[in-house]
């Protein structure tokens, strides 16, 4: 038996946490450089305000309904994250965290108090340990806990929590879901199932062809199928999957037109990178590094890509930076203004499990330790505190244009909210 807890508008949670204010208020969040939104609490879909749509197209619907905006502040939303995953855990050690915002759970044998007064015990917790309201959807398969959730979400007769582990219970609900709403199917491939007559869940469940669901869905299509019927096809994916390859990019607020403007973003964009590449215990064989002038723009255009391979896989920051560096300066021109940089790791491999040279010295290993104090530091203490020089100071070369930010209001001590401070402590 499963069941999925999914936080409900996770980001304009998040952001309402803080502002109690704003309690049925209604909040979007932007992407990074204020460019589109990419959350919405439920007073602001109210509103017709488009999941992606550019900000400059709904300024005015936000200003003219009172619409509090915010811009993307990811440490917070992360650091929330882990404490509802934390809380989740506390309920069973088989868990798949799905995203950012989502986690399958396993509560086989877990029926003595009832699968749904369980999924009501585990809701009321999370959101009085972290203050984030979540949905809970209860089934026998993965997918139908997706769909059990989505009905936990839409149809307010649940309040929250929605069980269906009976067949009636199953019919009922995938009769109310429309097809592009089944987990795996979307927008896209909904277009081909209504050709067929099929628009709801239910009818995608019931369509007795099933050489057709495998010729336009291949073989993950008719598992989706068989898990609408209470057959599991997909087990949690307990252990988290390593990526194989790690990107990093961003597109600068103001353009860059001097290299070691330039240099110094590529560096921290790196410095990011390879920490990601050690927290999952990987090292890499390949860089990537690109840069390039604003597509929009009627200025001289010029985009720049270039790759190397390395010959020993390593992890370590300051080699891979000295790669990117040199990758900069072949591909570097003079006179353009460059609004967008970014790397990428490739060709990974078990730092426990490669080729090394027959000559190498233990350097490897002394940068092995050297970076995992370096990673414990920052892990304690803020990911930029210790760093390569060439990432400089302010990160000003760089920063992204974040003009509705809330304070990190769990990760900066000098964001902290000031209750009656007197002045010699503020």
């Amino acid at each position: 038996m499963y069941m999925l807890i999914d936080c409900n508008s996770f980001f304009a949670s998040c952001e309402r946490l803080f502002r109690p204010d704003l309690i049925g208020k209604p909040i979007v969040v932007l992407s990074n450089n204020d460019g589109c939104v990419i959350a919405r609490s439920k007073e602001a879909k109210f509103f017709d305000i488009p999941m992606g749509a550019p900000f400059f197209k709904v300024k005015n619907i936000c200003e003219k309904n009172k619409v509090a905006v915010f811009s993307s502040n990811f440490s917070l939303y992360t650091n929330l994250s882990d404490r509802v995953m934390h809380t989740l855990s506390t309920f069973t050690p088989t868990m798949e965290i799905y995203s950012v915002d989502e986690a399958f759970l396993d509560i086989t044998g877990m029926e003595s108090k009832g699968f749904e007064n369980l999924g009501r015990e585990i809701k009321n917790k999370v959101e009085a340990y972290v203050g984030i309201p979540v949905s809970v959807g209860i089934a026998p398969t993965k997918t139908l806990a997706k769909i059990a959730n989505h009905m936990a979400k839409k149809n307010d007769r649940y309040n929250g929590v929605c069980e269906i582990t009976k067949r009636c219970d199953q019919d009922e609900a995938l009769a109310q879901v429309p097809i592009e709403n089944v987990w795996g199917i979307g927008k896209k491939l909904s277009l081909k199932c209504r050709v067929y007559g099929i628009s709801t869940a239910l009818d995608f469940r019931d369509f007795p062809n099933e050489k057709l669901i495998i010729s336009l869905f291949t073989k993950v299509g008719m598992q989706r199928k068989k898990e609408l019927m209470g057959i599991p096809c997909f087990e949690l994916e307990v252990m988290q999957k390593k990526k194989k390859e790690i990107s990093v990019s961003r597109t600068f607020e103001s353009t860059i037109h001097t290299k070691p403007y330039l240099k110094e973003a590529v560096s921290c964009f790196m410095a990011s990178a390879a920490s990601k590449l050690r927290e999952q215990r990987s090292v890499c064989g390949s860089v990537e590094v690109f840069f390039r002038t604003n597509p929009h723009n009627d200025s001289l255009d010029h985009y720049a890509f270039s790759q190397k391979k390395i010959p020993i896989p390593t992890a370590d920051t300051t080699k891979l930076i000295k790669i990117a560096m040199e990758l900069v300066d072949e591909e570097y021109k003079l006179g353009y203004l460059y609004k967008k940089a970014g790397v990428r790791l490739g060709d990974f491999f078990d730092e426990d499990h490669y080729q090394v040279g027959l000559f190498d010295s233990g350097d490897d290993q002394k940068s092995k330790v050297l970076m995992e104090l370096i990673d414990k530091i920052n892990g304690a203490w803020g990911k930029t505190l210790i760093k390569p020089l060439i990432c400089g100071v302010s990160g000003k070369a760089y920063q992204m244009a974040r003009s509705f930010k809330s304070p990190d209001y769990l990760t900066s001590w000098s964001e902290l909210p000031k209750v009656k401070c007197s002045s010699s402590f503020s």
